[in-house]
């Protein structure tokens, strides 16, 4: 397997500001007669009550459509909307290598550090945006969209589809994969920290749940469930997400174990999870520490970890099975593939 080439400074979109973006939200019964600031603190955690107030008092808040610089009481039916100005988003990488294109089905091997859709801090910069974007300048009807999310940092296959049916066909064949352990098989590698219980040629399956727990700047987020005390005060809060792995050797290095991963379901942050709850969290990863639990200072949009969706087995597309590899990166090569 020939290395994969290093993207060019070329390649990369430099950080920028985008046009901002209008947050919209119809006011339900449960939140009428709530007020204004402090249904927003509680819709988006992630700013405190006094900097809403700023928000409000900078004129990013409309309320009916009109422009609202003080406290409301709100009623059912109400529409709120906040007009968040520009913010920089990160620079990232714009090249990637094409497997599969039949004028319908995309399938990519996407770079690590490309965020899929929007969402954590990007709006413009990220591959959904890119694709339209190229889609626009081709003079192309229908840009492909993706069926499936990968993590930012996470590099390797992504499936994507032009025609609606065909989105909505893959994606219910994931779902129906995550449930039933059947299907599309999805291989991946990652670098990992050193796990002295691992042994060469042994598969060792993990099937750690996957729950919703608080965290102070998302809100909430997923985490390994053994680890979690439930609130009586909120069981939604824990609702668990069956979710199997199983990992494999592949080689032993001097600060590092390189790791096969294949995952039978397809839960959010699945791997980084499961590795760490076994106490091997991917290399570069500042979220997920040894027990699967989030460190409450950092957002899955962030690190450096290695990741690569490596290979997708027996994916049904039009009355026949595929099969599809992208190359790893150089740090996740195996010796023999360097």
């Amino acid at each position: 397997m020939a290395a994969c080439t290093e993207l060019a400074e070329e390649d990369w979109i430099p950080a920028s500001f985008n046009q901002g973006w209008t947050y919209s939200q119809r006011i339900a019964a449960v939140d009428s007669g709530r007020g204004l600031v402090e249904l927003l603190a509680s819709s988006y955690t992630h700013s405190s009550r006094h900097i809403w107030q700023q928000r409000l008092r900078a004129g990013e808040i409309r309320l009916n459509g009109e422009l609202v610089k003080s406290d409301q009481i709100l009623a059912l039916g109400d529409q709120l909307c906040w007009q968040r100005p520009p913010w920089l988003e990160a620079a990232v990488p714009t090249a990637w290598e094409v497997i599969f294109d039949d004028g319908d089905l995309l399938v990519i091997n996407k770079p690590s550090g490309l965020p899929v859709m929007p969402g954590g801090g990007f709006l413009d910069h990220t591959l959904t945006g890119l694709l339209q974007l190229r889609c626009q300048r081709a003079g192309e009807s229908q840009a492909p969209r993706p069926v499936h999310r990968l993590g930012r940092f996470t590099s390797g296959l992504l499936i994507c589809a032009r025609q609606a049916e065909s989105r909505a066909k893959l994606s219910a064949m994931f779902r129906r994969a995550s449930a039933c352990k059947q299907g599309c098989k999805k291989i991946y590698r990652a670098l990992a920290q050193r796990n002295p219980n691992l042994d060469f040629g042994e598969c060792v399956p993990i099937s750690v749940p996957i729950v919703q727990s608080p965290h102070p700047l998302l809100g909430r987020i997923w985490v390994a469930a053994d680890q979690v005390v439930p609130n009586d005060s909120d069981h939604s809060e824990y609702r668990s997400l069956k979710a199997l792995s199983s990992v494999r050797l592949l080689e032993r290095r001097q600060d590092a174990d390189l790791l096969e991963v294949m995952i039978q379901t397809g839960r959010p942050h699945q791997i980084r999870i499961h590795l760490a709850a076994i106490g091997t969290p991917l290399i570069g990863d500042p979220l997920y520490a040894i027990d699967g639990q989030a460190s409450p200072a950092v957002t899955p949009g962030e690190g450096g970890y290695l990741l690569h969706a490596h290979r997708f087995i027996d994916l049904p597309y039009c009355s026949r099975l595929h099969s599809f590899e992208a190359c790893p990166p150089g740090r996740l090569q195996i010796e023999e593939e360097r």
